[in-house]
């Protein structure tokens, strides 16, 4: 759906900021709380916290992150997702968040209104409190960038850090061709798979696919080490290469290490146990260079999505 109008009576100008504001209150519904603790102040009110938070943001720009193809409740729900799933990533649950949503005055509020209803189905589902946000006008542009509050999960968070020379790669899921298939939107944050991955203490390091593997994994990567892959072993999406596997990027998959000591088969058991439906594989190790067997793949050969390349 096209979010702009041609008509300036069915646009977010013809009501200005006010009466929208006073819409997307009724379009949220039940996922945004009464103020204090929602939309009204300043500033959102939030309970105190005995342990440790986690905040993530991450946004959706039109031309960028989607277009015309996707339907204004999936750019929604991606928003949120999007920002879930770096929360699933160290092992954490949502908690409560804040939009900041930036409008062309041309764009048409029934675009708007179906956006925001995609975010707030979203948000119930997830058990995602929407408490604020702000609102400003631009020209030729529609972005929307959430910030996403959590709490681990269980005892344990999970971070990029952590994996050490001889540690095995696991990887959830498929990988590449997530534009061309309608992944990219269509995707379901792991955060019960990263709940679970974090309360194993042989999962050493942790984060999720966004950018493509070949970039995201250079961030698991230890000192003195490198990835090797196995290039049949990488799980990819129906369709895709090898090249779309590592590269494409917005695969929202959970990539992990394991360590070199534990017993990997009774690791992957109860894994299967635990997620029968979500596939799990192991793609390589990190190595010395130098010792890395013939066949094998290298990353240097490969390139992710990069901002502002």
């Amino acid at each position: 759906m096209h979010p702009y109008t041609k008509h300036h009576s069915e646009s977010v100008s013809a009501w200005g900021e006010e009466k929208l504001l006073t819409a997307i209150r009724r379009w949220l519904g039940s996922a945004s709380p009464r103020s204090p603790f929602g939309m009204g102040d300043d500033c959102a009110v939030l309970p105190a916290s005995r342990g440790k938070q986690l905040i993530t943001v991450d946004p959706v720009i039109y031309g960028r992150h989607f277009d015309d193809t996707v339907s204004p409740r999936a750019v929604g729900a991606k928003l949120l997702k999007r920002n879930l799933s770096d929360l699933a990533a160290m092992g954490g649950r949502p908690t409560t968040a804040v939009l900041a949503l930036t409008l062309d005055p041309r764009v048409s509020r029934r675009w708007l209104e179906e956006f925001y209803r995609g975010l707030a189905a979203s948000a119930r589902h997830f058990n995602v409190a929407l408490v604020g946000g702000d609102l400003a006008q631009t020209d030729r542009v529609i972005a929307a960038s959430l910030t996403l509050l959590g709490q681990p999960a269980g005892p344990r968070i999970v971070t990029r850090t952590g994996s050490r020379p001889g540690d095995w790669i696991y990887v959830t899921g498929v990988l590449g061709g997530s534009l061309r298939t309608g992944h990219h939107f269509r995707f379901t944050p792991r955060l019960a798979e990263g709940a679970w991955l974090a309360r194993h203490t042989a999962v050493r390091a942790m984060m999720d696919v966004s950018d493509g593997l070949a970039k995201d994994l250079h961030a698991l990567t230890p000192r003195g080490a490198i990835p090797i892959l196995h290039p049949d072993a990488l799980p990819r999406r129906s369709g895709a290469s090898l090249v779309e596997s590592l590269s494409d990027g917005e695969d929202y998959e959970l990539v992990f290490t394991v360590g070199t000591r534990s017993d990997h088969s009774a690791f992957v058991r109860s894994w299967h146990r635990a997620f029968p439906r979500t596939r799990l594989t192991c793609i390589g190790r990190f190595m010395r260079p130098g010792t890395e067997p013939s066949g094998s793949l290298k990353l240097a050969a490969f390139r992710g999505y990069e901002h502002l390349r």
